[in-house]
């Protein structure tokens, strides 16, 4: 009698990969000596390891006494943190604070300017890591991914764990950094898990965990729940998951709507269905700079225009380098009183172009009023097409009658003298 094998349909396992201070954590891998010191990184441009090279000229940057590092007590300037070291978060300093505001809470810390590029070059690297073991990976930033573990060999053992284990220890071995891992059911349950056990740590949750080591944290903990959602939850005395998840949908859509009220509902209940997608098109590339001091379209015009070009210049480089084309160009301002204006204009062709970039964004910028100083300002190309498949349309180029204002200085685009 011929037996009929039985297929099972491996349980469904997702893991949320996020790197542990990724930002400080590469700073340390430069210099070691500060391991186990408050450390935050933001603020301006990059000066700091050239000053340290001047002073110890002749000794290796590891070697560098850290009393000779700027302190955040000493920080004056407008920048916020980027990140900040473990020891240090332990006074209260995170990520999107002001570094003045940080500076009254640890005065002590050590400040550190963010190095981009050997920042993206690590994210390569541990990403290159991940996918030579689990190929299923969505980039979700410099220092974050998911991962489908389903089908993947060691990724039902211990509900994932083996096969986390595996992927930290690679990522260690490869660049001496570590990360926190959450694996769950789904993307929204793993992202909250790979908080529980910070930092290099290794969260499990299954299905029958939910009410267990789901609801009793606070409803911000989902992601997709912000500031406001949170405060009204808090008026309606909903503090928890659990709390939340005990409320009707009926009652949850009334309150906030058919579709937030239903997502609600079934975030609570640890329901989620997206898949991880692999691949995805980026709807926009921007570029956009926060100043160290306010500046005024017209007294600082020359300084603004100098900026303004290099945004449009690096926007322009960005898509070259990414191989898209966009045709709606916009620009961002951001006033000294906090207030943000934003103004975008969709041209006929596709371009890359930072001539035309430039054109087209000073064209918005003489749509919004200039009459207040700035804090930041930004520029960004939306509508992207792959440059290949916009090449049926004629590239956006400035109009004959208009082409010579590409060669005018840019910062008379901020007022008469």
């Amino acid at each position: 009698m011929e037996r009929k094998s039985r297929t099972v349909t491996p349980r469904r396992r997702i893991a949320h990969l996020d790197m542990d201070a990724f930002f400080a954590s590469v700073e340390l891998l430069r210099y070691p000596q500060l391991k186990g010191l408050p450390v935050v990184i933001g603020g301006g441009r990059r000066k700091v390891d050239e000053m340290l090279v001047e002073r110890y000229a002749g000794r290796p940057l590891s070697e560098v006494p850290p009393q000779a590092f700027p302190l955040l007590k000493d920080y004056v300037g407008r920048g916020v943190i980027t990140t900040a070291t473990y020891p240090a978060r332990q006074f209260g300093v995170g990520s999107a604070m002001g570094m003045m505001k940080a500076a009254k809470l640890c005065p002590q810390a050590i400040v550190l300017p963010v190095d981009f590029d050997e920042v993206r070059r690590y994210s390569r690297t541990f990403k290159s890591v991940i996918r030579e073991i689990a190929p299923l990976v969505e980039d979700r930033g410099v220092d974050e991914v998911y991962i489908d573990f389903t089908e993947v060999p060691g990724g039902q053992r211990e509900g994932g764990r083996v096969l986390a284990r595996l992927i930290q220890k690679s990522i260690f071995e490869a660049t001496g950094l570590t990360c926190s891992i959450g694996v769950a059911p789904n993307k929204l349950i793993a992202k909250m898990a790979s908080e529980f056990d910070k930092p290099n740590g290794i969260s499990v949750v299954f299905e029958d965990d939910i009410q267990t080591r789901i609801w009793p944290l606070p409803v911000r903990k989902i992601n997709g729940i912000g500031p406001k959602a949170e405060a009204k939850l808090h008026r309606l005395h909903i503090r928890t998951i659990g709390e939340m998840a005990a409320q009707d949908v009926d009652w949850l859509v009334g309150n906030f709507g058919r579709s937030t009220g239903a997502w609600m509902h079934d975030a609570a209940w640890g329901r989620d269905d997206r898949p991880v997608v692999t691949e995805s098109e980026p709807v926009s590339m921007s570029r956009e700079t926060t100043f160290d001091r306010d500046l005024h379209a017209v007294r600082d015009r020359a300084e603004l225009g100098a900026i303004f070009t290099e945004l449009c210049q690096k926007v322009a480089a960005d898509l070259q380098r990414k191989g898209y084309v966009g045709k709606t160009i916009g620009i961002k301002l951001r006033y000294d009183d906090f207030r943000i204006a934003t103004r975008d204009q969709t041209i006929e062709g596709f371009t890359a172009d930072p001539r035309t970039i430039r054109q087209v964004a000073g064209q918005c910028l003489k749509r919004v009023p200039l009459k207040q100083p700035l804090r930041l300002l930004g520029v960004r190309v939306g509508k992207l097409a792959r440059e290949g498949d916009a090449a049926a349309a004629p590239p956006a180029a400035p109009a004959p009658a208009t082409a010579h204002r590409a060669a005018e200085p840019i910062a008379d685009l901020f007022g008469p003298a």
